[in-house]
């Protein structure tokens, strides 16, 4: 049998990038990851690495430098990555989803500007929605931005924000006055370029600080304070306010593929770990893997990889082919998250006492699974847009 989570139908350039990518993963990623991790320290090394490899870059089109490939080439890398570590597809993550939204949204010049110094890695990019009072209520944001000649001075706080401090260019959803009676159709997105680095990095906009984390260490997640931040109008995406939360929710659409494929990559490194071990550790004179309770337990864990990979490719693909994948891609992100958390603890569970070992890298992957039942949006707000499509579709 096949090893598990494979997708049929690549070209010869999506397995080529794949081989190489998990080549990286086992030679450079995997060996470290342990020692990074708990030290909570930034994978400057691996990232240098995957500039080279040109994967700041991968969606990106031809034209702009990028290798021009599918967001299911995007999503398989980036389950090959979290299967080695999970944040240093936190590092990738946010930037293509920044690229994307450029690539499709943005203006000629924008692109021009941009992308091409995106597809290298010079320019990084982070994603900014939440805020400190809210979380998956997007209309409530109040972070405001008012316009002033042919500038726009923004005030408020953004939270959670992934390569916070080591993005240059922030793609930033916020309240402007439309007259619009819909909340949505007053929200515009700007793309604020920025210096790396903490505290004051431009005139009125600060980075504090790293936000200590229970898991997903290494990357940096931090806040953003805007106190009469001035930018050009040219800085909105697209040319056209208003058009923000839309432009956010095309982007959220692959961000949840791509938690998906997190997921997928946590729980088939969480498998390989427990099978491994099963196989060496003997209570009553044999392998525990030859005791039916753990061999079961392996069983469920392998089908529910391939059920979540599945789904995850689908959503993928969908989204590639241009059809509306907001419902396969909540669904995706569902059942892969929650799988992730139940793969990881029945794997955590085989490895009995020396699962809560810092010395065992499954300790490290229980940290991180929960993150995923939370990012871009919680399974109940899947759950939400899941079922809203499903009485849309279905309506009598």
């Amino acid at each position: 049998m096949a090893r598990l989570a494979q997708t049929h139908g690549l070209t010869d350039i999506q397995t080529e990038i794949l081989d190489a990518v998990r080549t990286f993963v086992d030679k450079e990623i995997i060996p470290v990851a342990q020692e990074l991790e708990h030290a909570d320290e930034y994978p400057a090394g691996i990232v240098e690495k995957m500039k080279e490899m040109g994967l700041f870059g991968l969606t990106i089109d031809e034209q702009y430098g990028g290798l021009g490939e599918s967001l299911l080439t995007y999503a398989l890398v980036v389950e090959e990555i979290a299967r080695g570590w999970m944040s240093i597809s936190g590092v990738i993550n946010t930037h293509f989803i920044a690229a994307y939204m450029i690539s499709r949204h943005g203006t000629e010049e924008q692109k021009q500007r941009l992308l091409p110094k995106m597809a290298t890695g010079e320019v990084r990019g982070a994603f900014s929605m939440s805020e400190p009072e809210l979380g998956s209520d997007v209309a409530a944001i109040r972070t405001k931005a008012v316009r002033d000649g042919d500038e726009y001075v923004i005030n408020g706080q953004k939270m959670w924000l992934t390569n916070g401090g080591s993005s240059n260019l922030i793609a930033l959803l916020v309240r402007t006055n439309e007259g619009a009676d819909s909340p949505y159709k007053n929200m515009t997105a700007f793309l604020v370029e920025k210096p790396t680095g903490f505290g004051e990095v431009s005139p009125g906009l600060t980075i504090p600080g790293k936000i200590a984390k229970m898991g997903y260490k290494g990357v940096d997640t931090t806040e953003a304070v805007f106190d009469d931040y001035r930018i050009g109008a040219d800085a909105i995406l697209g040319g056209e306010t208003g058009k923000g939360f839309y432009q956010m929710m095309d982007g959220i659409e692959v961000g949840r593929v791509n938690v998906a494929a997190r997921a997928c990559g946590i729980a088939i490194r969480a498998f390989e770990l427990a099978i491994s071990y099963a196989q060496q550790r003997k209570t009553f004179g044999k392998a525990i893997a030859e005791h039916q309770a753990v061999a079961f337990s392996l069983a469920e864990m392998a089908t529910k990889i391939e059920a979540a990979h599945a789904m995850m490719v689908n959503a993928a693909r969908l989204k590639d082919s241009g059809t509306r994948n907001d419902v396969a891609a909540g669904m995706a992100k569902l059942i892969a998250s929650e799988y992730c958390a139940e793969v990881t603890q029945a794997a955590f569970r085989i490895h009995g006492g020396y699962g809560y070992s810092k010395e065992y890298e499954i300790e490290r992957l229980m940290r991180e699974a929960p993150f995923l039942l939370i990012g871009e949006g919680t399974s109940e707000i899947q759950k939400t847009i899941i079922s809203r499509g499903l009485l849309k579709e279905y309506k009598i």
